[in-house]
């Protein structure tokens, strides 16, 4: 009996062996995995994809070697600014730099987009203090999202009494006067030089004997009248 059992042998194993897989097809497969990771993730972007988006451009706005990954304190206030998270009354440029130092480190200057994230948490209380905390948090959102930086208009000067006396041609005399029309707009030529109207009969006679050359004299000596050319 034991000789028996000494020579039993252990089953085979009936399993089929794998077919040598193709490289190709691995790849493939492998690439479908990818891309369905990727558009899983982005479509879990896309929730926060206009908050984000407008936390960018705000975070870029006047630096040019900024990544977007982080805001600055003054960037953070134009963007409370231009988004109306500051109203005057609930919320004040003062409240927003109080919640800027709150969140950032001790350490830094920046703030990344979770920690802005927490910030307008903590704006939202006092922005919109009849709705609970996750409206108004909403509501701060809808604030932002999708806006851009306003870029404010060209400085205009300031004139002053001395600089507008000088330049109001309605106050000119003399030749300076007649060098601009009515509505102060310049003559160009016509306000420097006197032209000859040469549109009638008598306009033509005048040009042609101011034009006219006479022959030499040797009778005249003065030497400067018109029978010299």
């Amino acid at each position: 009996m034991a000789d028996s059992k000494g020579k039993m042998t252990k089953p085979a194993n009936k399993t089929p062996p794998k077919s040598p897989s193709d490289p190709a097809k691995d790849r493939a497969a492998k690439r479908l995995s990818c891309d369905s990771n990727s558009s899983h993730e982005g479509a879990m972007a896309g929730e926060i994809s206009a908050l984000e988006e407008a936390f960018r451009k705000f975070a870029i706005h006047g630096d040019t070697r900024a990544t977007g990954k982080e805001m600055h304190g003054k960037n953070w206030s134009k963007l409370c600014k231009d988004c109306h998270v500051i109203d005057g009354k609930n919320v004040t440029i003062t409240d927003v730099d109080i919640v800027f130092s709150k969140i950032k480190g001790k350490s830094s200057r920046t703030i990344t987009f979770e920690q802005f994230k927490e910030a307008l948490q903590e704006l939202s209380k006092k922005r919109f203090k009849d709705k609970s905390d996750e409206e108004a948090v909403q509501e701060i959102y809808k604030l932002i999202e999708g806006k851009t930086p306003i870029i404010s208009g060209v400085t205009k000067a300031v004139s002053s009494p001395t600089v507008s006396r000088l330049t109001d041609t309605s106050k000119f005399t003399g030749s300076h006067k007649e060098r601009f029309d009515p509505s102060g707009k310049g003559k160009g030529k016509a306000g420097r030089e006197d032209l000859v109207d040469a549109s009638g009969y008598l306009g033509i006679l005048i040009y042609e004997i101011q034009n006219i050359t006479l022959p030499f004299s040797d009778a005249c000596m003065c030497g400067a009248c018109a029978c010299h050319p």
